[in-house]
């Protein structure tokens, strides 16, 4: 076989993006992994899930084709949450208390139009404003994907090829509605939603800025992120 050296260097810079790509990203798992984990028990094996998290890194840097014009994070994301998904539902961390509630909240959801508001929730299932915003921290791991989770609601296209005919128009105008829907927020989840999406913020540092716990961050993003999902369920239904 002749050695081709053209080949050669297409091969060594492919391994070299992608152990860039996983190297620049591993920061990247631990924010993933902050905001599905921050209410979870203190047993809960974080170290184990983040390692799960950094093995959807690597799939998705393996998988990612750059010509696609698709954002790394948008591509990786879903890699990464679900192989934390995975081994979360392995652990079995969720009590049977909060599963119960969980059933009440789906039940109740199911009969609501939309938008459903967490304060909606708490009417018709006696639950408090509390529970209900634990339950729908526990649902981003316990239910599909798109039952709590913006980036698989709104940013689904993203992961297909954006330069197709129509592709531009529809991401322009989902932007759109999008930025009316932010409006619509109680102010305090529109500045989680934003510190943490715009500005690239954990759950540790929003906590600390707006003086209040991590855990309590988490749980004004999963209330931000849901009713954000069913004001934009109601404009594109």
């Amino acid at each position: 076989m002749n050695f081709n050296p053209e080949e050669a260097y297409r091969k060594v810079s492919r391994e070299h993006s992608r152990e860039r790509l996983i190297l620049d990203h591993v920061t990247y798992v631990r924010k993933i992994l902050s905001t599905m984990t921050a209410a979870l028990p203190a047993h809960v094996d974080r170290d184990g899930l983040e390692s799960a998290g950094v093995v959807g890194l690597v799939e998705a840097a393996n998988n990612f084709d750059p010509t696609r014009q698709v954002p790394f994070k948008t591509f990786a994301y879903t890699r990464i949450r679900g192989a934390i998904l995975d081994e979360l539902r392995k652990t079995s961390t969720v009590s049977q208390q909060t599963l119960q509630y969980v059933s009440k909240i789906r039940a109740a959801y199911e009969k609501l139009e939309p938008p459903v508001t967490p304060e909606m929730l708490v009417t018709h299932t006696g639950l408090t404003i509390d529970q209900v915003n634990v339950c729908l921290e526990a649902m981003r791991f316990l239910t599909p994907q798109n039952w709590n989770d913006l980036y698989c609601t709104i940013h689904s296209s993203w992961r297909e090829s954006p330069d197709q005919p129509g592709k531009k128009m529809e991401l322009d105008e989902s932007k759109q509605i999008l930025g009316a829907c932010v409006e619509q927020l109680p102010e305090k989840e529109r500045l989680v939603l934003s510190m943490y999406f715009a500005d690239d913020m954990n759950l540790a540092e929003i906590g600390a800025v707006l003086e209040i716990s991590e855990s309590y961050a988490s749980r004004l993003l999963a209330s931000a992120k849901f009713r954000l999902k069913e004001l934009y369920r109601k404009e594109t239904e």
